[in-house]
């Protein structure tokens, strides 16, 4: 078998449970298809994240037609220095664009700014700062725009998802002096325990993807073991990050289950409680 092709459907959960982070528009398939084969192993809800303009709008427009998605708006970390110094490389999948400064990334912001407003928009993310990609001198661009999504949602009362790459004490920084939003997820949270312990004691909701199945990911599990159960989500990331044992083939939200259950073996709990739990948090989370 290819390890391009699609993994088989997991045995579906006994209990409900939603995809806190998921780009349904990077994926093979119809969205309805995508969510028809979520539905297949209970996976009923999923939040799917825009990472530019583009994917934010499609974001929006894709929560308004189907009620099992809710949307999250935002420049990636990554995108802000694309747009300020901008990318003749094309190092993205957008391709290349020329610099377009300051006044370019705030014209982008009032754009996330009007869809954050909207209804059907839960959060704003990701956001955050990622210093796998950007060197030193995307920092300064990538903070201004952490800092603008952290004011944006606050101002519309929705969930700020975080992506944090590289960057922990950074990220924390920024959070602490700017003042978080009441709802602040770490998507694809990526600490370890002693970070995780930060977090829950600031109320941060933390999301694990199919990573923490990975070989090398015990301080991962070592994080997700001491997390509070009512901060506890679980995303795919799809289509990236796909659970042992499918690693390498594409990810979508119906492997959702897989992770579920390798979390519960780390956490010593039962599938069933677990999902619960999840779905929960996540609803509280994005407020749906």
């Amino acid at each position: 078998m290819s390890r391009t092709d699609a993994p088989p459907l997991p045995e579906p959960l006994r209990v409900p449970v939603a995809d806190s982070h998921t780009h349904l528009d990077m994926q093979d398939g119809t969205v309805e298809e995508g969510l028809a084969r979520a539905a297949a192993v209970n996976v009923t809800a999923v939040v799917q994240v825009g990472c530019d303009v583009k994917g934010s709008r499609w974001a929006a427009e894709t929560a308004a037609a189907h009620p099992s998605v809710h949307a999250s708006v935002a420049l990636h970390p990554n995108e802000a220095p694309r747009i300020v110094h901008g990318d003749p490389e094309g190092t993205a999948r957008q391709g290349a664009r020329e610099p377009g400064g300051k006044a370019a990334l705030d014209e982008a912001l009032a754009e996330i700014d009007a869809l954050a407003a909207l209804a059907h928009v839960r959060a704003v993310g990701e956001t955050g700062l990622d210093y796998f990609r950007t060197g030193p001198e995307g920092v300064a661009a990538q903070e201004e725009s952490f800092r603008a999504h952290i004011e944006i949602a606050k101002r519309h009362g929705k969930a700020l998802v975080i992506h944090d790459r590289d960057a922990h004490a950074d990220v924390l920084r920024v959070l602490a002096d700017a003042g978080a939003p009441e709802r602040t997820v770490f998507h694809c949270y990526s600490g370890d325990a002693e970070m995780a312990r930060i977090c829950a004691a600031a109320g941060y909701f933390m999301s694990f993807a199919g990573n923490v199945t990975f070989k090398n990911a015990q301080p991962l599990r070592d994080a997700l073991a001491v997390v509070p159960a009512e901060l506890v989500l679980v995303e795919t990331d799809a289509p990236f990050l796909t659970p042992v044992p499918y690693r390498g083939r594409p990810n979508a939200p119906y492997l959702i289950p897989v992770t579920l259950r390798a979390m519960a073996g780390v956490r010593g709990t039962d599938e069933d409680s677990l999902a619960a739990a999840v779905y929960d948090n996540t609803a509280r989370a994005f407020d749906f």
